[in-house]
């Protein structure tokens, strides 16, 4: 198992969310990377078209899915690179982290994280995109 550090930088000020400055990864024997997970199911069809909160749920479902095929779970993740198609979506995104990362993360050390606004992903439909990447 990799010794994981995670942790804000008091020079950097608290983050402004659900995320830390920095993962350190000492002695990883391994790494998992895991594609942009979007708001499908196992047969390809979109949940929740035009529903954020029912996307961002089905992401991380996926997202959790991936961990679960390689023994690792949610303490494992290092980093997330998010991708949300629309501005106004932000206040969504931080209220789903507040609202399910404390059970993910129950220490607080919540992985870093970098948001991105972009024009469009993969499928118009979709909403919200989430890379991540875990040490096991």
């Amino acid at each position: 198992m990799a010794d994981i550090s995670i942790y804000n930088v008091p020079e950097l000020g608290q983050p402004s969310g659900h995320f830390s400055h920095v993962a350190r990864v000492r002695n990883a024997a391994e790494r998992l990377y895991i594609a942009g997970m979007v708001a499908s199911d196992a047969s390809g069809k979109v949940v929740g078209e035009n529903d954020f909160d029912a996307q961002a749920a089905q992401v991380f479902l996926n997202i959790e899915a991936a961990l679960k095929s390689a023994g690792a779970t949610w303490s494992d993740v290092v980093q997330f690179t998010t991708y949300l198609t629309r501005a106004e979506d932000i206040p969504k995104w931080r209220a789903f982290r507040q609202r399910v990362f404390a059970q993910w993360f129950s220490d607080a050390k919540y992985p870093p994280n970098t948001l991105l606004v972009i024009d469009r992903l993969a499928a118009e439909a979709y909403l919200i995109e989430v890379q991540t990447i875990a040490e096991l």
